[in-house]
């Protein structure tokens, strides 16, 4: 008995050492993720929950937690200190209509993305973490919107197929095992960058639920993003930030986001902040007050504020402990779907070699030659004829190392402009030569431009490079007008006197008004903010080595006549090619090419199909040129007769085809009855009304080459 009392406190004291050296439940993978979360918030103090919903949190030593949110970007290549792979802007990106071709950029920035967080390297603001502050999915819906180079589209439809297919490819194929966790930004109706964090936008519900959200529901529901980022503004008179009806009632209930949300940079503290000449968002003086707020209406992440507010609000009987763990779960959900509480994961080894290797920079290549768009070609001008050159003008601010690649990326690795573009291609027999001629901005220098007149007047082309950069349009800033900045009209035009022989490539984001080139030039080309490899692409495109095959993913206006105000959210009134009225210089979806496309025998499935029916769209496109090339083939319904006003037309399907000559597919599109529907009022919901619908189907919005007619039926 004596013997069995000693060994007792032994076998206790053994038996507690091997409790301690136990992993926590929240270390084991093999657990389901819900038990581990919550084994993990148990084990925090309210100190440590509220440190937990600081995006730039710093782990927690104790429970050895590092860091693994963070400021990270991975717009069109991962921001980093260390150099990246560089891709074509989003709205580039856009006008490649390629779904695919997205979902593979993105999966080449997630490899880049891990393996900088696997090597402990330094972003932007901190380490590198897991979760990314890409895709934005607003809309351009205003042509002098400053944000337009970040995002895909003025279409909805066209916005939310290429969201999901960037979400997918960023975060990987399954949802518990995360690459890298996607930000859908800035919900919601955020599209104009004057008085930005103390706007109010005003939209009906109509508008909202038909043209401001479908693309959002599609990024989470079909691509399950893992986090949402509120925008500053707010939404009829609610703070974005602290808009419960959005960021609960939608957002979680009707959609069934089990993510979190995180607000835009300073937005909850946007709330305390009163401006004399804008009040816009204040809700209270207290930010202890702004934070509960917050967190009560869905808003689960913020800045340092909630690291400090929080448990003062928790002390002051403002929230409960309930509320900061519901929070805090949705947070940590991710964490533990990213596998940061594993030991290993499945992407542990990816190491440095994928950032920048070579298949990704042929990627970047690949998305600027895709992007590439024809806008005219007068007696096909273009291609140019190699043996038939000796001589080329590059001229422009535009045309070498200062071409714009956009924001929200660090320091390009390499940029190769047209200038070095056209030599690499040509080679040494060619001369090609180079003035800048003008700035983006600036005034008119006569010396400059006389110089660039002068080359241009000796030479056999001349390539003129104009364009934008984040001085003409950014964050922060909107455009007043859609003309070219600066003295580059100037520049154009005593260029052009000087060797009508002239190419415009435009190196823009938003649209710009060029009506004066398109009467006189003979060709000009949509090259974007083309990323690193920009000038290789234009030049294969200027000589024939690729066909251009980008379509336009806004509406290019000839000027601002019939254009709603830049505050007027009912699209309704006048805005993009579902609505505008008058003759766009460049109507939505516009492309040319080097070969010619014909369009034939379209069919459907069935003449008339139910408010719960489908019905199958197909048709033939053939190239009946000499030249390989691609289309984009577009489908737009018209509902002819309706109770309540309906757009023009509006895109229902797309896709790019690429044939050789002579060639043909047979194009099939699924068009479900759903898709017609309205948004009822009276209803408080989805709708399709029975009648008859016109199926148009071309290249363009403006170049229907087939139509046909479908009945929905009524009960």
């Amino acid at each position: 008995m004596r013997k069995l009392l000693f060994a007792l406190p032994l076998m206790m004291a053994a038996s507690i050492s091997a409790a301690q050296e136990a992993p926590p439940l929240f270390r084991d993978p093999a657990q389901p993720i819900e038990k581990r979360i919550h084994d993990l918030i148990g084990r925090l103090t309210l100190e440590e929950k509220a440190s937990q919903l600081n995006h730039l949190n710093n782990g927690i030593a104790r429970l050895g937690i590092a860091m693994w949110g963070g400021w990270n970007q991975t717009l069109h290549g991962v921001w980093s200190k260390e150099p990246t792979t560089l891709f074509p802007a989003p709205i580039a990106m856009g006008a490649t209509w390629d779904p695919e071709l997205v979902h593979t950029i993105t999966d080449a920035m997630s490899d880049e993305a891990r393996a900088l967080y696997n090597a402990h390297a330094s972003g932007p603001r901190s380490l590198h973490g897991l979760v990314y502050r890409s895709p934005v999915i607003n809309i351009s819906r205003d042509p002098r919107w400053g944000r337009i180079q970040e995002v895909f589209s003025e279409d909805p439809y066209l916005t939310g197929r290429m969201a999901v297919a960037y979400v997918k490819g960023l975060q990987g194929d399954d949802i518990n095992h995360l690459k890298v966790a996607a930000t859908l930004k800035h919900f919601a109706v955020y599209n104009v960058e004057q008085g930005r964090q103390h706007g109010d936008a005003q939209v009906d519900d109509r508008n909202l639920m038909e043209y401001f959200l479908p693309h959002w529901k599609a990024g989470i529901m079909e691509g399950h993003a893992q986090s949402v980022m509120s925008s500053y503004n707010s939404i009829n008179g609610t703070p974005d930030a602290v808009n419960h009806r959005l960021l609960t009632d939608i957002l979680r209930k009707q959609w069934g986001f089990d993510g979190f949300v995180t607000d835009d940079l300073g937005a909850v503290s946007l709330l305390t902040a009163v401006r004399p000449a804008e009040p816009g968002q204040v809700i209270s003086e207290d930010p202890v007050v702004a934070a509960a707020a917050a967190i009560k209406a869905g808003n689960d992440s913020d800045d340092p504020e909630f690291q400090t507010n929080i448990p003062l609000a928790v002390k002051r009987g403002l929230l409960s402990q309930k509320d900061v763990d519901l929070a805090l779960s949705r947070v940590l959900r991710v964490g533990f779907r990213l596998g940061t509480f594993d030991p290993v994961n499945r992407y542990s080894s990816i190491g440095m070699n994928v950032v920048r290797a070579p298949e990704h920079q042929a990627l970047a290549l690949k998305t600027a030659e895709e992007s590439i768009t024809l806008l005219s070609n007068k007696r096909g001008f273009l291609p140019l004829d190699r043996a038939a050159i000796h001589s080329v003008a590059v001229i422009g601010p535009a045309g070498d190392q200062d071409y714009e690649t956009g924001n929200y990326f660090g320091t390009p690795a390499k940029k190769v402009g047209p200038l070095q573009g056209l030599r690499d291609l040509l080679g040494p027999g060619v001369s090609v030569q180079y003035e800048k001629g003008a700035g983006f901005i600036e005034s008119a220098d006569p010396a400059a431009i006389a110089r660039a007149v002068e080359l241009a007047r000796k030479s056999d082309v001349v390539i003129l490079c104009l364009g934008t950069n984040l001085q003409i349009e950014a964050e922060s800033r909107d455009r007043r007008n859609l003309d070219l900045p600066g003295a580059q009209q100037q520049l154009m035009e005593a260029v052009y006197a000087a060797n009508p022989k002239t190419v415009l490539v435009l190196m823009n984001a938003g649209p710009l008004a060029v009506g004066w080139a398109q009467d006189r030039l003979p060709a000009i080309l949509a090259g974007w903010y083309p990323g690193e490899n920009g000038g290789t692409a234009i030049a294969r495109a200027l000589f024939g080595d690729i066909n251009p095959g980008g379509h336009l993913p806004y509406t290019v206006y000839a000027n601002l006549d019939g254009v709603p105000p830049q505050k007027e959210y009912d699209v309704s009134k006048g805005y993009t090619y579902q609505y505008f009225k008058g003759v766009p210089l460049y109507a939505f979806g516009h492309g040319l090419s080097y070969t010619r496309f014909q369009y034939s025998h379209v069919a459907l499935s069935a003449p008339a199909i139910s408010a719960t029916g489908r019905v199958q769209v197909s048709f033939d496109i053939t190239n009946i040129g000499d030249r390989a090339g691609s289309d984009v083939a577009q489908l737009y319904t018209h509902q002819q007769h309706s109770v309540t006003y309906q757009p023009i037309q509006t895109l229902r399907a797309f896709g790019r085809v690429t044939l050789a000559p002579g060639q043909s597919h047979r194009v099939s599109f699924m068009l479900p009855a759903s898709q017609l529907a309205y948004y009822s009022t009276a209803k408080k919901g989805f709708a399709v009304e029975p009648g008859r619908f016109e199926l148009m189907i071309g290249s363009a919005s403006d170049d229907i080459r087939l139509r046909t007619s479908l009945t929905v039926a009524g009960k």
